[in-house]
């Protein structure tokens, strides 16, 4: 089944590899971010590739955009059957350890990644209750894993999780939920990593393509039936939020 999607951050990086993958295979892709001008940029270019793509302004952080968002998509569609919830930021202060966090930065930070992806969530919902099989996909982090935090056998051994870290456990928080809350209904609600992939958030210095990042991500959202609630997928594992995960890298 062709599926309506709209993911937000799409622009560029991982939002826009997984719309390209979703694109080419049928799919109508709703393009999502907040520079009006860079999310056309993208859709025109999507489009000479025979992609249906549709470029929409989106500001997580500004619940008038969102608004204006959703009624281009209730409109257009009368339905959205994938929210993939892909915006999100990375900032620290001074030398990156946790006492040099500022107020200001952990606030813009979880603005984005975690009260951006309430907004939009509750925002798009009785849109995705409109779909046969809505699906919620929040691209997260083993960054926001408590146990791998506290592992000693991980990269992730000797990095303080910091405003990112913090605000992706929040999220898996979020992400399981919504998934208690709509267990009954026909959504799922699931979270994602695409592991450590080179994007502009961490300077590029990822050490996965975006088209890899996005893999998971484009797995699940092409799922039909038998699809998880309550996950953290990596890598075509899933592993239930919370429990320690397989860090794939």
């Amino acid at each position: 089944m062709d599926k309506t999607v709209l993911i937000t951050g799409s622009n560029k990086g991982i939002g826009l590899a997984t719309a390209r993958e979703l694109g080419s295979r049928g799919n109508n892709v709703i393009l999502a971010a907040r520079s009006q001008q860079r999310v056309h940029d993208a859709a025109d270019a999507l489009s000479r590739e025979g992609i249906n793509a549709d470029p929409v302004e989106l500001d997580v952080t500004d619940s008038t955009s969102v608004s204006a968002a959703v009624h281009h998509v209730t409109d257009t569609y009368g339905k959205l059957d994938v929210l993939i919830n892909n915006a999100g930021i990375a900032m620290s202060d001074g030398s990156g350890n946790t006492s040099e966090l500022t107020r200001d930065t952990m606030h813009r930070v979880f603005e984005t990644n975690v009260y951006g992806v309430l907004t939009v969530t509750n925002a798009f919902l009785p849109l995705l209750h409109k779909s046969p099989g809505g699906q919620i996909i929040n691209v997260s982090s083993e960054a926001g894993s408590l146990n791998v935090a506290g592992r000693e056998d991980t990269p992730l051994a000797d990095i303080q999780a910091g405003a990112y870290g913090t605000s992706k456990a929040a999220l898996n928080m979020l992400t399981i939920a919504y998934a208690k809350e709509l267990r009954s209904t026909p959504i799922s609600v699931n979270a994602v990593s695409p592991g450590f992939t080179a994007t502009d958030l961490n300077g590029r210095r990822g050490i996965r393509t975006v088209e890899e990042g996005s893999q998971a991500i484009v797995d699940l959202a092409v799922m039909e039936n038998d699809v998880p609630n309550g996950t953290f997928r990596c890598d075509g594992r899933i592993d239930f939020l919370g429990d320690t995960v397989t860090v794939p890298w």
